[in-house]
């Protein structure tokens, strides 16, 4: 993603999420990376000491391995932290 349209996405993200969600609050998470131990350890390292529900789950041949992740945040500031520290993962989308 351009630096720019980052910026865009991440801004428009945390007005909804003040619009639409009383804080503290659950937030789930959704990704898909391709199989890789690496990338997967990579993505619970994140979320560690977080207290986060992470659950996995492989597509039908095994390529890519999505991730539901339900974590219990202060605010939209620290959604946004965890969605950019993901986004270093190789490969990752997030959905």
């Amino acid at each position: 993603m351009e630096k720019e349209s980052a910026d865009e996405f991440y801004a428009r993200l945390k007005e909804q999420l003040l619009e639409n969600t009383t804080w503290p609050s659950n937030y789930l998470y959704k990704f898909i990376v391709p199989t890789d131990e690496a990338r997967i350890s990579q993505i619970h390292d994140i979320f560690d000491n977080t207290g986060a529900v992470i659950e996995s789950k492989q597509s039908k041949k095994g390529t890519y391995t999505s991730l539901s992740i339900t974590v219990h945040l202060q605010n939209p500031d620290e959604v946004i932290t965890k969605y950019k520290e993901v986004a270093v993962v190789e490969g990752v989308i997030s959905l």
